[in-house]
């Protein structure tokens, strides 16, 4: 047992080292992400900002270009995060990488904060007015309990 009045005092060797911000495109998910860079770069911690491509069996079936499409969403999304980092360059600066995961937002996020080992997610609300019957992601991802969760309005 180690005795607490002769252990040294410790600073800011806890928090988070991996955070993950989901982003869509929307803006709730940009405030989400803008959110957790100031998180990251106050806890000196990884951003991570992944993009989950959605699978659209429907539209594959119908030989619609699902993968091109959600390839494009997604690299014009890194083109807008590489922006916003140059545009901070100097001011603030955050470690980031960005991933992209295939399959539905929850699923997606969830194997995400798994693979990356994330202390904390942060997403923004839903803007969808039907998620307020069926359940946002992050509803889920709250009740899923695995990770601390920030939702950003």
């Amino acid at each position: 047992m180690v005795d607490k009045a002769s252990a040294p005092f410790e600073r800011g060797t806890d928090g988070p080292k991996v955070i993950v911000a989901g982003v869509d495109g929307s803006d709730s998910s940009w405030r989400a992400a803008a959110y957790a860079a100031g998180l990251a770069r106050r806890q000196n911690a990884l951003l991570a900002i992944v993009y989950v491509q959605p699978v659209l069996a429907a539209g594959a079936a119908l030989g619609a270009p699902v993968a091109e499409t959600t390839t494009e969403v997604a690299e014009g999304l890194i083109a807008e995060v590489r922006a916003s980092v140059e545009r901070m360059r100097g001011i603030y600066e955050v470690r980031w990488e960005f991933h992209t995961f295939r399959g539905d937002p929850y699923s997606g996020l969830v194997t995400a904060a798994d693979e990356l080992k994330a202390d904390a997610v942060v997403v923004g609300a839903s803007e969808q007015a039907g998620h307020r019957i069926v359940g946002s992601v992050a509803i889920r991802l709250v009740k899923a309990g695995r990770w601390p969760v920030t939702v950003v309005p």
